[in-house]
Formats: structure tokens, C-alpha cells, sequence
């Protein structure tokens, strides 16, 4: 500073005015304000968003998981089904190649194993049911995985538009961050929908 009437302001002196003037006398600075909240509450909405994308994506791996566990318990009741089937098969032989006296014996084994068969198919079928709840439940839970990932994707790209939105202070891209931030959102509760 001099006496002449000539100030000099340092560096310093400059930029606390510039800040001051834009978070008080500045569009900017409430531009910068808003897109700064907005940006932090989306963030906060994509990590709970990215870890419902992860939670779905996990349950759909088990439910896979159990239905393939239940296909093959289902198959080993089918072949057990095989192997009553087999020795119904051969009782019916020998009771059609056996004497009238020894009929009796294999008919009741004929008849032993066909109800056998009867349970054994029984449980069969409801182990192939659950296998097909079970895979049924997987392609849902990968549908709104993939719902959470869209949703994601999106808000990310709505954080980007923010940061671009910042840099070129450009008010049409302000206006397509709220958009993808609220396209984001969307997407989001369709997936808490499971639609």
C-alpha cells in the first residue's frame, strides 16, 4: 500500500475477494453450492444403490446354487426310479417264467416296487419343483441386479456431468445432471420395485 492513493493488493488479498464475491454476489456461487449438495446427496444414493447391486447379484448366485442342488437330488430320485423299475421288470420275468406256486412271491414284489416307484417319483417331481422355484428366483434376483447396475451407471454419469457442469459453468449441463441424477433415481426404484 502506498500514501498516493495506489493500492497493491498481494496475491493473496486477490483470491479471498474473488472467493468472497462468489459465494456472496456470484450466480456461480450458488450454481457451485447447489451442484456441490446435489453431487454429495447422489453419491450417497449410487453407494446404496451399488451395494443392492452387489446384496442381488450374490442371492442370485446362490439361488443358482440351490436350484442346481436340487437337480441333482432330483436326478439321483430318477435314477433310483430306474433301478425300481429294473428289478420291477425282472420280478415281472420271473413271475412269468415261474411256476404257478412261486407266482404269488414275485407278484408281491412287483407290486412292492411299483408302489415304491410311485413314491420315489413323487419326490422326484417336488425336488424338480423346487429346483425351478429356485431358478425362478435367481433370474429374478440377476433382473434387479441388473436394475441396481443401470441405475449406478447412470448417477455415476450424473456425478461426471456435475464435475463437467463445475469446470465450464455451463447451466444446460446443470440442467442434464439433474436429469441423469433423477433418470438415476428412477431406475433405482424400479429396481426396489422389481420391475
Amino acid at each position: 500500500m502506498s500514501g498516493d492513493g495506489f493500492h497493491v493488493h498481494g496475491p493473496h488479498d486477490h483470491e479471498l475477494e474473488h472467493a468472497q464475491q462468489g459465494e456472496h454476489g456470484s450466480e456461480h456461487g450458488g450454481m457451485i453450492n447447489q451442484i456441490a449438495m446435489f453431487t454429495a446427496i447422489i453419491a450417497t444414493i449410487g453407494a446404496i444403490f451399488g451395494y443392492m447391486g452387489g446384496a442381488t447379484q450374490a442371492n442370485a448366485g446362490l439361488y443358482k446354487n440351490n436350484a442346481a442342488i436340487k437337480k441333482t437330488e432330483a436326478s439321483d430320485q430318477w435314477n433310483y426310479y430306474q433301478s425300481k423299475s429294473t428289478k420291477q421288470s425282472l420280478a415281472e420275468l420271473a413271475r412269468d417264467l415261474s411256476p404257478d406256486d412261486k407266482k404269488a412271491k414275485y407278484q408281491e414284489k412287483v407290486d412292492r416296487y411299483e408302489k415304491e416307484k410311485g413314491e420315489i417319483k413323487a419326490g422326484a417331481e417336488k425336488l424338480e419343483a423346487q429346483a425351478t422355484q429356485w431358478d425362478k428366483q435367481s433370474d429374478e434376483q440377476m433382473h434387479q441386479h441388473h436394475r441396481w447396475a443401470q441405475s449406478t451407471t447412470v448417477l455415476q454419469i450424473c456425478i461426471a456431468l456435475a464435475a463437467i457442469a463445475l469446470l465450464t459453468r455451463k447451466k444446460w449441463l446443470e440442467y442434464a445432471m439433474f436429469g441423469a441424477g433423477g433418470l438415476g433415481i428412477l431406475v433405482g426404484a424400479l429396481a426396489a420395485l422389481h420391475i
